[in-house]
């Protein structure tokens, strides 16, 4: 299954390790670091030219972070996935 993230991007739901809400994830020092730390190594992709709201951290050759414009609930409920359980 795919999953569509705003703009023209597309992922797959397997490669998905996490959706995350960028007002209450970026409280944490560590998880700001870890973005500054991927930016820094070219592994963020912006498909956002709005207000980005949530990023999505990927597993693919090298763990990839997409920023959204999409809510993380949004991005969720379109997955599939709720509280890491499949929605059948």
């Amino acid at each position: 299954m795919y999953l569509h993230l705003g703009t023209d991007v597309i992922i797959r739901t397997r490669d998905i390790l996490g959706i995350f809400d960028l007002d209450t994830s970026t409280i944490s020092p560590h998880t700001r670091a870890y973005l500054r730390k991927a930016e820094l190594e070219g592994r963020v992709v912006n498909v956002t030219s709005d207000l980005p709201k949530s990023f999505i951290v990927t597993a693919q050759k090298r763990p990839v972070i997409y920023i959204s414009q999409i809510s993380a609930g949004t991005l969720k409920k379109r997955s599939g996935y709720i509280d890491g359980i499949k929605n059948i």
